[in-house]
């Protein structure tokens, strides 16, 4: 006191009230990853080629969203029937966008048919499913109102043109409530769009509504103290997981086509895996968290949930890129999105030569405090058989790190969350539900040198992991320990929030079902930057 301390603390915090809320952190504007290594498609030969630092995109690829949504319209373009019948049968409509997109192209299905059928399901649902937060019919049939005009017009968008997609209700979209889970932030109305909103507005892409999450997307489960859970479409007496638990049900009961997710500690890829449809992280900084209410600022990503890989192949080229309101971007390397097979021998000639050369990283000891179910493990065997029938090489590697790098993780989310929510807790601390409120106030257990000595650990583990994977493309590892936990129940972070603290990319895809016919689903992941690899192996397992 008599140095004067608390009065340069409580000066600091007026000061920092004062930035806003997408002020981040120093240590974040400068950050970077390891490299991809040369030598292969999508893994980071254009680097070597122009002598980009490590860490790095190389130069070419800077403008790689607006390339990777020319290289999916291009190939959406190369699939379109030349005088395709209307499609008049909502039954025989495809069911995913890669399938979908070149007939709304060619006129042949409506975006305002698409929409209505997507508005009717939602009605007709009731509210069982507690997927969105709010339902925009209005301002969706507008939107898909001007998407038809603009395709009619020839002034197509791309593939997202005229679909039916949802946001979770962590993304500001303009003139409407962003309640993050919450009771606190109940009527707070957003001034603008998220950066990710605003980038699928310009693809075209028809936003139906926004969905539900945990209470400020602090829990692996559906919980919500104040919106209640979201039941699993496939059994309703078990969870969806969370925290994208909206997004992961709108899209697995055909509500919507794909949704957008946020994901911190395996926020996208856990309800993906449990309801059965793909989720996919991108690498951090891959797409801009602009006008996306933060759990940690070292943490969040943001990626689409959809009904196959090439579909959130399609949505994450329309949101990727840089963005100069979030630091914490950089441009990526595109990577293509090919059209779905022209018959079952051109699909079964890519499923074997696809990943030819491709070395599959599995981990000789994944260090789990509870056992994986003997469905788990079967279905992860199914899903490596599959990669060396496309071609891949399986190669054991050691990652005895996994139990210290998981406690990093979650030492760094409830630093930072409890950092960013220090002043509403004071202010509201009532009007937090009592588990979310008991998780941030237990992390200010924590000091300050035990979160930097988490950072210091955190560095240490990355280039322990980056030398024991110079040798693979890929990790293979399973997502979830077994199926959907009973519905309130927690999913298991354990085998996802190491990727989170890495920051490297990783997908949910559907591989299988366990007990009760309920989903299981393999998590690979690749090296920072190289989603091309990444996307080119999940079509391997889909297949």
């Amino acid at each position: 006191m008599a140095e004067g301390i608390p009065e340069r603390a409580a000066f600091l915090r007026a000061l920092l009230a004062a930035t806003g809320d997408d002020c981040i952190p120093d240590n974040l504007s400068g950050w970077s990853l390891a490299g991809l290594e040369p030598g292969g498609e999508g893994d980071g030969a254009a680097e070597a080629a122009s002598g980009s630092p490590a860490g790095t995109p190389p130069a070419s690829s800077r403008a790689g969203p607006d390339r990777a949504r020319d290289d999916a319209g291009r190939d959406a373009e190369s699939h379109r029937q030349t005088t395709p019948p209307r499609c008049d049968d909502r039954m025989a409509w495809p069911s995913t966008i890669a399938e979908l997109a070149p007939l709304v192209r060619a006129g042949a299905v409506s975006p305002v048919e698409l929409t209505e059928q997507a508005l009717t399901r939602i009605e007709e649902d009731g509210g069982r499913a507690n997927a969105f937060q709010l339902v925009l019919a209005e301002e969706a049939r507008a939107a898909a109102r001007r998407a038809e005009d603009e395709v009619t017009g020839g002034r197509w968008r791309g593939p997202l043109h005229g679909i039916p997609v949802a946001v979770k209700d962590l993304l500001a979209m303009k003139d409407t409530v962003t309640t993050a889970g919450s009771r606190i932030l109940a009527d707070h109305v957003t001034d603008r769009d998220a950066a990710s909103v605003e980038r699928l507005r310009a693809a075209g892409a028809v936003v139906v509504g926004k969905t539900r999450l945990s209470e400020f997307a602090y829990w692996p489960g559906s919980t919500n103290p104040h919106y209640g859970p979201t039941p699993n479409p496939r059994d309703p007496t078990r969870d969806a997981g969370g925290s994208s638990s909206g997004s992961a049900a709108a899209v697995a009961r055909g509500m919507v086509y794909a949704a957008l997710g946020t994901d911190t500690g395996g926020s996208i890829r856990i309800p993906a895996a449990l309801c059965g449809v793909v989720g996919l992280k991108p690498t951090f900084g891959h797409a801009s968290l602009h006008g996306c209410a933060t759990l940690a600022w070292s943490l969040d990503h943001v990626g689409p949930l959809a009904r196959s890989v090439d579909d959130a192949a399609l949505v994450l080229a329309a949101i990727a890129g840089p963005d100069p309101r979030d630091a914490r971007t950089r441009p990526a390397p595109p990577f293509a999105i090919p059209g779905p097979p022209r018959d079952p021998v051109e699909g079964e000639r890519r499923s074997r030569a696809g990943l030819s050369g491709l070395r599959v990283g599995v981990p000789a000891d994944l260090h789990l405090g509870a056992p994986l179910q003997d469905a788990a493990l079967r279905s992860w065997a199914r899903a490596n058989r599959a990669l060396e029938h496309a071609g891949a090489t399986l190669v054991e590697v050691d990652l005895d790190e996994i139990h210290m790098l998981r406690q990093v993780a979650l030492l760094t989310l409830g630093v930072e969350a409890a950092a960013h929510h220090a002043p509403m807790l004071r202010t509201h601390y009532d009007d937090y539900g009592e588990f979310c409120r008991g998780r941030l106030v237990a992390a200010f257990t924590f000091s300050a040198q035990d979160f930097l000595g988490a950072q210091r650990l955190r560095h240490w583990i990355r280039g322990r992991w980056d030398a024991a994977c110079h040798r693979v493309n890929l990790l293979s590892l399973p997502c979830q320990p077994g199926v959907a936990p009973l519905l309130d129940m927690p999913a298991s972070t354990d085998l996802t929030n190491l990727f989170n603290a890495l920051g490297w990319p990783a997908i949910s895809v559907p591989c299988g079902n366990g007990e009760h016919d309920l989903p299981l689903a393999v998590q690979l992941v690749a090296k920072p930057w190289d989603e091309a690899t990444l996307l080119r192996a999940a079509r391997a397992v889909e297949a």
